[in-house]
């Protein structure tokens, strides 16, 4: 099966959005000086040759809908960096860094002349919202909350969520989970009434399921004694995630809160995590399609089970840089990889490009696209790429897979061999740490070189023995029925045990590759399960949808491009853009499927590399 994937690099400044105004002119003062356009070309196909300088910088973040957890896991370790640290170690790290070539992605499909532009210079100028399996955008549109057709259930009263200090909910959760040896907590009633004394009684009974609640009076004062009212056994009911709160759920309404999630500058499961802590519950418990990028705006749907509409959205009220909302109640979670994809609104400021140069680069890739290239957040971020390693583990050649990992190197000490180290620390178990290795970046590094090779000999047109799917199954495509096809029907296998390959040179190509790095194409399977590499098809040229574009003129670089659905939800207006502004950008909105990476739709356009490597060099001013 076709991994499945939706990935953007954010290449960003370390500097925060609120760098005075006239620090960023002087830096696009400095990269406007060193910006140069692509070279011009009449050919359909491009060769990478001298990039234009491209404002573009540090640390790359992925996002990724993988239909594997896996799969999911391992991109996100590839990405796992360290982007407050400081600027001069990171940029003489990046030094020993990939390029695009290093990793095979060398093609461009356009003719168009390049220009310059800065990507993500704010997180808000990079946009995404899921698109669902039934094809309907995610938007956050609605604050209300859904009313109940059970009227003998009540959620709980907006006070039962602050009637409680901090501190006694701390204390009163260490006695749910059992923490400590107290066998109660006692709270004190500061205005004693019965009403008061009833919603601290609501309080504790809602939050923290399990606990019992009665009254006391202690040297003339009222306390509320919190206790355990049947053991650790029925506690450990009530909190399985299995069945959490079964007592308190109305049989009419669906056991699935079901919202949309819009966040910034975060990603997915770090807001999981942050919900988890103040809802009190744990992160397994909640659902989704896929993780978002974390340098972004990102619009998508999570399910969480049996949590209240209204106690998510009393989060509204104390969470940072999160807004929850549209919630409904269904019978089921969600799933990894149950979407068509996500459509994207990306802002790129400071751009050199003439309208006509605009024009025919949208142009292109509405109208034929882009090479499906794994982008270089598959392949990490330090000296040791990540196919380098997985390549070792088919091998069987252990004693470099651990010399890869272990032997100290500049710019070694990130992601994916931090989170094997820490396996081991726990575990020291050598099957689970090693699971931590990326081993399905070989295979992404052979596709890339191939799709290359590909289209440098056929170009960009179907051609006799090349791939194509019908329905799951691949099949050649003859010579009689070439006609019948174009570029946007050719799939390319990454190499595996279950995958048949081009009857042209490519095919050939492939098993010199294989050979060359010591593998036999003819046997991928492996001696360790986890490491049998099956093989997928994927599209080698993807046409996104809905592609839209605006070229607008700003004078300050701090002001928003565009209104998010937070702002429309807020009655904030439009921005008021000058006519004859100091700066030009392009507003661009497209949608991508699954297997996707949207940076290299952007590479497309700005004919740019997009690797860490490459941009740090152009750029070391901005790392100072």
């Amino acid at each position: 099966m076709e991994t499945v994937e939706m990935n953007s690099v954010s290449l960003k400044r370390p500097r925060s959005e609120d760098d005075v105004a006239n620090a960023d002119e002087i830096k696009r003062q400095k990269i406007s000086e060193k910006s140069k356009t692509g070279n011009d070309s009449g050919q359909s196909v491009e060769t990478v040759t001298d990039q234009p300088d491209k404002s573009l910088l540090e640390d790359t973040k992925n996002e990724i809908i993988p239909n594997e957890e896996s799969e999911e896991q391992e991109d996100e370790e590839l990405e796992d960096s360290d982007e407050d640290g400081d600027p001069e170690s990171f940029a003489d790290m990046m030094k020993h860094g990939l390029t695009e070539s290093d990793v095979g992605i060398t093609k461009f499909v356009s003719s168009h002349k390049g220009f310059s532009g800065i990507l993500k210079e704010r997180y808000s100028d990079f946009v995404v919202h899921e698109i669902g399996k039934d094809g309907r955008v995610s938007h956050l549109d609605d604050f209300s909350v859904p009313v109940d057709d059970e009227v003998n259930f009540e959620d709980p009263s907006e006070e039962t969520f602050t009637v409680l200090s901090d501190e006694d909910k701390q204390r009163l959760e260490e006695l749910q989970l059992l923490k400590n040896k107290e066998t109660s907590v006692a709270i004190e009633v500061i205005e004693d009434t019965k009403e008061k004394r009833t919603v601290i009684h609501q309080a504790v009974k809602s939050l923290f399921p399990g606990l019992e609640t009665k009254t006391e009076d202690r040297d003339g004062k009222k306390y509320i004694i919190a206790y355990h009212a049947a053991g650790k056994k029925a506690l450990a009911k009530v909190r399985t995630a299995t069945d959490p709160r079964k007592h308190s759920w109305p049989k009419s309404r669906g056991s699935y809160c079901h919202f949309v999630l819009y966040k910034e500058n975060k990603d997915t499961m770090d807001a999981i995590n942050v919900l988890s802590k103040f809802l009190r519950v744990k992160p397994n418990i909640f659902s989704y399609m896929g993780t978002k990028d974390k340098r972004a705006i990102t619009v998508q749907e999570i399910a969480v089970l049996r949590i209240t509409a209204q106690r998510l959205a009393h989060l509204n009220k104390c969470l940072m840089n999160f807004k929850l909302g549209n919630f409904s109640y269904k019978n089921h979670p969600l799933k990894l990889g149950e979407l068509q994809g996500n459509h994207f609104t990306v802002v790129l400021r400071n751009i050199t490009g003439t309208d006509g140069q605009i024009e025919q680069a949208m142009h292109s890739l509405r109208e034929i696209g882009f090479i499906n290239y794994y982008g270089m957040q598959r392949f990490g971020t330090t000296a040791v790429p990540t196919y380098q390693i997985g390549r070792a583990i088919l091998q069987n050649n252990w004693n470099e897979v651990m010399d890869l990992i272990l032997k100290p190197r500049p710019g070694a000490e990130k992601g994916y061999l931090v989170k094997c180290r820490e396996e081991w620390a726990k575990t020291k178990d050598p099957a689970a740490a090693l699971k931590k290795l990326p081993v399905k970046s070989y295979q992404s590094y052979v596709w890339n070189n191939m799709v290359s090779k590909r289209i440098e000999e056929y170009g960009l047109r179907a051609v006799p023995g090349d791939l194509t799917l019908k329905g799951a199954t691949a099949v050649h495509i003859e010579e009689g029925d070439v006609d019948n096809y174009t570029i946007h029907d050719v799939v390319m296998p990454l190499p595996g045990f279950d995958v048949i390959y081009p009857k042209h040179k490519i095919g050939e190509a492939y098993k010199e590759m294989l050979v060359a790095d010591n593998l036999d194409i003819n046997n991928m399977r492996h001696k360790i399960r986890d490491y049998s590499l099956s093989g997928a098809y994927r599209k080698i040229i993807i046409r996104p949808q809905n592609v839209n574009w605006e070229v607008v003129a700003y004078d300050d670089p701090r002001i928003p491009l565009f209104t998010t659905d937070l702002d429309k939800l807020e009655g904030k207006p439009l921005p008021v853009l000058p006519t004859d502004g100091k700066f030009r950008a392009l507003k661009m909105e497209f949608s991508l499927p699954p297997s996707t990476y949207a940076t290299m739709a952007i590479r497309e356009v700005l004919k740019m590399d997009t690797s860490i490597k490459n941009q740090t060099q152009l750029n070391t001013t901005w790392l100072r």
